[in-house]
């Protein structure tokens, strides 16, 4: 059976122009560099990497706001470029969205039971009532009273406007949901309740996730396999408990290294990184993490090391894996 979605040798550039009138590019920037992951039904893949390494993008670039460069994304075994009108419509309804602030995606001068329902409204034509007992449902399922919906936006704390963002995109009963760091701006207590929520409506309702985020202890306790993304790159791929412990490539290890230990009596050994992340406009030859990394081999400049599997299920992007 063909996965959810999935991304084949995805590529994003983005131009960097010069001049004010008669502007051209003068160089690119990469943004996603022939990323290749796809996500199973009713699975969560969380990506992880500092910020600007693409996570955001490959989340764009699903969402179809963004066009690739290059590359397929497959939805259903169909690729998502070629889509009619209708089809399009479909997708749209089909592959929904949670972004990191939801302050900033609620608009303030709207009540809450017309935000909820605008992509219901905007993707079906269906009688008011009908409407109307969707909206109720939705906010049953994220825990929200019904009073809620002639209340705004302003009325409510962090933690409960994420959850009027979850109901939003739950009213057309997607397949995929893409969180976009979606836990980082609440307080820590909040943050478990929403983690909590969103793995028992998985649970209930049989929704994948595309899970987004630089917090590892929150990508280790939603996901089941995990993605590792380095300056457009993705490095390292697995089962998210085995990726956690026994981590492959050098740059896993020191991003993982620096995490908090999940005990305060817990001592592990934090691997410091020299240099600075390379520049996205200009990023370096072969392998991208050789200017940083502790076991850089001659062969590392030169060339650019393919992700290949390493274990069962486990892929890496490093040459100290190369077959001697």
């Amino acid at each position: 059976m063909a996965p959810l979605i999935e991304l084949r040798n995805v590529k994003k550039y983005f131009p960097v122009m010069k001049g004010f009138i008669l502007s051209k590019p003068v160089g690119w920037i990469t943004a996603v560099d022939d990323v290749s992951f796809h996500v199973e039904k009713g699975e969560t893949f969380g990506l992880v990497g500092e910020s600007g390494c693409g996570k955001s993008t490959i989340a764009k670039l699903v969402l179809f706001l963004e066009k690739a460069t290059s590359g397929t994304i497959l939805f259903r075994d169909r690729d998502v470029s070629e889509l009619g009108a209708k089809e399009m419509h479909e997708y749209r309804s089909s592959v929904q969205a949670v972004f990191q602030d939801p302050g900033a995606s609620l608009n303030p001068r709207m009540r809450i039971d017309s935000i909820v329902t605008e992509p219901l409204v905007v993707n079906n034509h269906l009688p008011r009532h009908v409407v109307k007992e969707r909206m109720e449902e939705a906010l049953d399922q994220v825990g929200l009273d019904r009073d809620a919906a002639r209340r705004f936006p302003h009325e409510f704390s962090g933690g409960q406007r994420q959850r009027i963002a979850l109901a939003r995109s739950l009213i057309v009963g997607p397949s995929l949901i893409i969180l976009d760091e979606p836990v980082s701006a609440l307080d820590v207590s909040i943050q478990a309740q929403m983690m909590n929520l969103l793995k028992e409506l998985q649970t209930r309702l049989g929704v994948a996730y595309l899970f987004i985020a630089h917090d590892l202890g929150t990508v280790r306790y939603m996901s089941h396999r995990i993605g590792v993304m380095y300056l457009g790159k993705l490095v390292e791929q697995g089962v998210a408990e085995e990726v956690y412990i026994k981590q492959r490539h050098p740059y896993t290890q020191a991003l993982f290294s620096a995490a908090l230990p999940s005990h305060p009596d817990k001592m592990k050994e934090e691997i410091i990184l020299t240099g600075e992340v390379p520049s996205a406009f200009n990023p370096p030859s072969g392998c991208r993490f050789h200017p940083r990394c502790g076991y850089v081999l001659p062969v590392c400049p030169e060339s650019e090391p393919p992700l290949k599997e390493v274990a069962p299920g486990h892929h890496v992007a490093c040459h100290l894996f190369d077959p001697c």
